[in-house]
């Protein structure tokens, strides 16, 4: 009874949670078409496969320009340009500068632990932060080699196993691992992320080691998921 009413409830929170994303992508489209409709001015940014437009979104209030100098540090860990060679170090070419500011002040606060992450959280203000995770974001979004590969992992990806009340990824994530909409910073890019991290991070999900995430569903999920599952999830979304 009480793995009934667990799954369930489950499900229930999955089901609200994917509505809530809906909604949020919906009204960023909303306000951008109206925004629109007023003289903007140009911006010149790197395009890769996004617009000028995107990437200035999903690049948040601060100056990618200054924030190039501040993140300096962070560049010693996470790559000049967001892509770190350590691969237990997590690109951050073209991530959601609200997520990754996010992320920070966890560290910061005890949400999510790392020694060293906390640390140097402390010392960033909020404007700085700001234009650290705007330098980050305006880069080209991380990518991996485009090879096919491992059946399970994509079956996980694009249509998950609701006979286990598991969402697919790709109702939060997006077609490619890239994100729903660069309107909707909730859910982070991980299409091209690096194996090693993205593995190290479900197990850590599903041990409760980590639980910052909306409404706790990566916790929900990967409690379902396999060892041979994650292993299998994280080569195939490595690749996007």
């Amino acid at each position: 009874m009480f793995h009934i009413k667990y799954n369930i409830g489950a499900g229930l929170a999955l089901a609200a949670l994917l509505v809530t994303t809906n909604a949020l992508a919906k009204s960023g489209d909303s306000a951008t078409s109206k925004n629109n409709n007023s003289a903007q001015p140009n911006v010149t940014v790197a395009t890769g496969v996004d617009s000028a437009e995107d990437i200035k979104t999903r690049s948040g209030s601060g100056n990618p320009v200054d924030g190039k100098e501040k993140s300096e540090l962070c560049q010693g860990c996470h790559g000049k340009k967001g892509i770190s060679l350590e691969p237990l170090i997590p690109k951050l070419a073209g991530q959601y500068a609200v997520y990754i500011g996010k992320q920070l002040r966890n560290f910061q606060s005890g949400a999510r632990v790392h020694q060293i992450m906390a640390a140097i959280a402390e010392t960033i203000n909020d404007d700085d932060l700001a234009d650290i995770t705007a330098y980050f974001a305006s880069q080209n979004k991380m990518k991996g080699d485009g090879s096919e590969g491992n059946p399970l992992g994509k079956k996980l990806f694009l249509q998950g196993d609701m006979s286990r009340m598991m969402v697919a990824c790709v109702n939060c994530h997006g077609v490619n691992g890239k994100g729903k909409t660069p309107r909707n910073p909730v859910f982070p890019v991980l299409g091209g992320q690096h194996k090693e991290y993205l593995r190290g991070q479900l197990i850590n999900f599903r041990g409760g080691d980590r639980a910052n995430s909306p409404g706790g569903v990566m916790n929900i999920i990967t409690q379902k998921m396999t060892d041979e599952e994650i292993e299998a999830l994280a080569d195939y979304v490595s690749r996007l």
